[in-house]
């Protein structure tokens, strides 16, 4: 049975309608009566209290934001009300975590997925082959073989919306307007156009960005490493390289990076070729594609095999938040978590910008002062940059997170947060750092969804689960990404992005638990190649460097 509104923690001052309260409406809570003076939509919060200008409002147990203006007892906050505020924190008030209790993991012992295993140790849930630019001026040239690859070799997908086009056409010679004027498109599958021609290999993945050239040397050392990082990813089984010479990225500075990560020697096949160097296009994509083709033949050889869940790498992400984020996906994402580390994985928590409220539970959940450290400098420095540009944390929150209830940055920083269960945090990694210790994993990204998804396949995921009230359709070319609703709605309205639906959570059918041992079975499914994400089906690849300016 649905419940009428929610308190996160017991000290929250504020208390979460779950569906459309109406004004007059009478809320029993808790032994409390509260006569609603207006009506509230779902997903946002009112007041338990009388407050007055400048009093605390506290939501998941912390400082979300302060009154504006005074609000009265049953009174709906919202952006005319309530400014953001968050608690300071520090690595000099560390109280180290002791009393984290591991999830039991029996029923999982023994189970296994069916991955890649790589000869460094690590282990991808797919096995791709990837084509990249040192430079923007090769973007073409990479679009060029994504079309001959792609169709050659059955991983393209039908353009439905280019048979749209020509039946307007057809319709349009026939000087048949009336009935033109009424065309309405029927939905058709996303699937390959054909088989494709390598059964073990799950796709060649072409990336492009505007960056390698005519930008500062941290910029392009950046780029450098975040290929570097994407390259030792599980997920990833050899590179194809196009350069064109004289960039300010080379291909030098690649393989340095590429030879400074992980603890063995890096033996994925690297293909490179230099436009300036071959002379004409023709020359070099021909090459380029004898090369690639050949050595497809033998990523080709390479098969799944049982795999102990200790492998595993899952990132957790959300995006297109809404009010129900806090309350049913993220903490599922929690839990999962709290599984995947007790099981021996990884899982990494991305979005520095989304952690402002949290950052003294975070330090202090930290396994060592050494990563507290690390932890803190990277947010005041992160939090630094922002400010100095005029573009603080607490300007995070969408027109769609405030329509849905995510009033202030502290309120969805705290939601978000959720995402991290309640495991210790093993290491921090700043951006294109790739994962050393196993457990959770603080990963400095913005918010940004690419830029966040993008940053955590370079931390070493998988697959990532992200989590939307809202939708969105972001993928990433080499990892996965798992769109979890927080909300049934959602999920009966964009079934062609949305994978797994958390919604029973607040219909008060399913709990928390239940939900987040149904995702990992849909994990394990994912990883063994059984089942492929709707962003996958969608061909829905993106890719987007972090530039170390401010992005939230």
């Amino acid at each position: 049975m649905q419940h009428k509104v929610l308190k996160v923690n017991a000290s929250d001052n504020v208390i979460v309608a779950l569906r459309p309260l109406e004004a007059g409406e009478i809320i029993e809570f808790e032994g409390e009566s509260y006569v609603l003076p207006r009506a509230i939509a779902a997903k946002h919060k009112f007041v338990t209290e009388d407050l007055n200008t400048g009093d605390p409002i506290t939501m998941y147990g912390v400082l979300v934001g302060k009154a504006t203006q005074p609000i009265a007892r049953g009174e709906q906050i919202t952006t005319f009300n309530l400014k953001h505020e968050s608690d300071e924190y520090s690595v000099l008030k560390r109280k180290p975590q002791t009393n984290w209790q591991a999830p039991d993991v029996s029923k999982w012992a023994n189970r296994t997925f069916m991955g890649f295993p790589r000869s460094d140790g690590q282990v991808g849930t797919a096995n791709y082959w990837l084509v990249i630019p040192l430079v923007f001026c090769e973007n073409r040239n990479i679009l060029k073989l994504k079309e001959a690859f792609d169709k050659a070799l059955g991983y393209a997908f039908p353009d439905i919306y280019q048979k749209q086009v020509e039946d307007l056409v057809k319709l349009y010679e026939k000087g048949d307007t009336n009935t033109l004027k009424e065309y309405n498109a029927t939905a058709q599958s996303g699937a390959a156009s054909h088989q494709p021609l390598f059964k073990n290999l799950d796709g060649i993945k072409f990336l492009t960005h505007e960056s390698g050239c005519g930008e500062s040397n941290q910029e392009s050392a950046v780029l450098a490493a975040l290929f570097a990082a994407y390259a030792h990813n599980a997920n990833v089984t050899g590179i194809t390289v196009l350069s064109l010479g004289c960039q300010k990225t080379q291909f030098t500075d690649l393989m340095n990076e590429i030879n400074s990560r992980g603890t063995s020697k890096f033996d994925k096949p690297i293909l490179f070729f230099e436009q300036q160097s071959y002379g004409t296009e023709f020359e070099m994509l021909s090459a380029a594609i004898k090369e690639t083709f050949v050595a497809l033949l033998e990523a080709n050889k390479l098969e799944r095999q049982p795999i102990p869940l200790s492998k595993l790498n899952i990132g957790l992400k959300c995006g297109g938040s809404d009010g129900f984020s806090g309350i049913s996906a993220n903490p599922v994402l929690g839990h999962l978590s709290d599984l995947v580390v007790t099981l021996g994985g990884n899982t990494y928590l991305a979005e520095f910008p989304e952690l402002c409220g949290v950052e003294q539970e975070l330090i202090d959940r930290c396994t060592s002062e050494e990563k507290a450290w690390k932890f803190e400098n990277l947010m005041r420095d992160y939090a630094a940059k922002a400010e100095a540009v005029g573009a603080g944390f607490d300007m995070n929150p969408s027109a769609g997170n405030i329509k849905d209830g995510l009033i202030t940055d502290a309120i969805k920083s705290a939601g978000a947060a959720k995402k991290g269960g309640a495991a210790p945090i093993a290491d921090v990694l700043n951006y294109t750092e790739v994962v050393k210790e196993q457990g959770l994993q603080l990963v400095c990204t913005p918010g940004n969804d690419v830029l966040a998804t993008t940053g955590q396949a370079a931390a070493g995921a998988t697959i990532t689960l992200f989590t939307t009230g809202l939708g969105t359709p972001t993928g990433n070319p080499i990892c996965p990404i798992v769109k979890v609703s927080t909300n049934t709605k959602l999920a009966h309205k964009m079934p062609d992005i949305i994978d797994f639906d958390c919604g029973a959570i607040i219909e008060g059918e399913k709990t928390i638990q239940e939900t987040a041992e149904a995702l990992l079975e849909y994990c394990i499914e994912l990883a063994s190649g059984n089942i492929k994400t709707k962003a996958q089906l969608l061909g829905q690849d993106d890719f987007m460097p972090w530039k170390r300016g401010v992005s939230l």
